[in-house]
């Protein structure tokens, strides 16, 4: 069994305005008619740590704001194996805001 117990949607892609992709390009109208039809609690955003990442899951979540439904994303920062020395300053932020306690 997998780690994860839920259903699935694909976006098939990014919101990537200088090559010509919108929302519209994306299935999001169709996850967005999947919370609207209720039984979802939360929405799990795996977008590509990237600005065109950023930007797709900051559109789809205001998109959501309005349904009694979560919207969080998926933890970022420094990955397991790697070593501390090559993280960048981005990584490193990333690392801190989404710490855990031990």
């Amino acid at each position: 069994p997998g780690t994860f117990r839920g259903l699935y949607h694909v976006l098939l892609g990014r919101i990537a305005p200088l090559e010509g992709v919108g929302p519209d390009q994306l299935t999001i109208e169709p996850l967005v008619e999947r919370v609207r039809s209720g039984g979802i609690r939360e929405v799990i955003m795996g977008t590509n740590p990237t600005l065109e990442g950023d930007g797709t899951a900051l559109y789809i979540s205001n998109l959501l704001a309005d349904f009694p439904v979560e919207v969080t994303r998926l933890a970022r920062g420094i990955t397991v194996g790697s070593v501390l020395e090559f993280a960048n300053k981005e990584i490193l932020a990333d690392a801190l805001a989404g710490r855990q306690k031990f």
